[in-house]
């Protein structure tokens, strides 16, 4: 919720959405400003749900934040098909998002600003997930080319690609970890500046990497 948070402080009207109703609960209670909506974004009836409320509420999003995810481990070389949950993966980390872009485009179609919240496994996939650097690369791909429709209307697409953050979802992840907030700054400070691609922490040098020592960052990521 750090970047719902980030919203707030800067005074605006802020939409909150998830799963956990108790983390929704302790949202809504300090910032009772907010609308928190339980909603699945895997649910298509969910999702029209949402935006529903979002238009009886404050009539307009001015801008849209995907961050829903999770990480999976799967081992392709153990001698087991790893694949029994896969389709939820993919549909949260992939299908989810692009679903909610686009109804959220059809009712509204010139946002601000349209945020994805990737991963820098988006540009080099990890070892023990290979899928979850799939996923992660096809929101990539779809928000590049989001970007360049959108920008004759002025809606500012950027995507955010943070290493292992401090949340539920990494809480078994070894090794150096951003804090959510730290996250958010980052987000925030390229949304001002209207940046494209925005790299908190250690993914920063991801892009000068993959042109001068590729080999040196994948040998890297396949130790995390």
């Amino acid at each position: 919720m750090s970047l719902a948070q980030s919203f707030v402080e800067l005074g605006a009207s802020v939409v909150v959405c998830g799963r956990s109703q108790a983390a929704l609960d302790r949202f809504a209670q300090t910032h009772p400003q907010a609308l928190a909506v339980r909603a699945d974004v895997t649910d298509a009836a969910d999702r029209a749900a949402l935006l529903q409320a979002v238009a009886d509420r404050f009539g307009r999003l001015d801008v849209l934040v995907n961050n829903a995810g999770t990480f999976e481990e799967r081992d392709y070389a153990a001698g087991e098909n790893p694949n029994a949950t896969l389709d939820d993966e993919v549909a949260l980390n992939l299908t989810a998002p692009i679903h909610l872009t686009g109804e959220v485009l059809e009712r509204w179609p010139s946002p601000d600003a349209v945020v994805f919240i990737t991963s820098g496994f988006a540009l080099v996939s990890p070892t023990r997930a290979p899928t979850h650097g799939a996923v992660k690369a096809g929101l990539h791909g779809f928000a590049d080319g989001l970007r360049r429709q959108l920008a004759p209307q002025g809606t500012h697409v950027l995507e955010v690609l943070p290493p292992s953050t401090d949340t539920p979802m990494n809480a078994e992840a070894t090794g150096k970890k951003l804090t959510p907030g730290q996250v958010a700054t980052v987000t925030m400070k390229a949304l001002r500046r209207g940046r494209n691609m925005a790299f908190p922490g250690q993914t920063k040098v991801m892009p000068a990497m993959l042109r001068i020592a590729p080999g040196t960052l994948r040998r890297v990521v396949a130790e995390l």
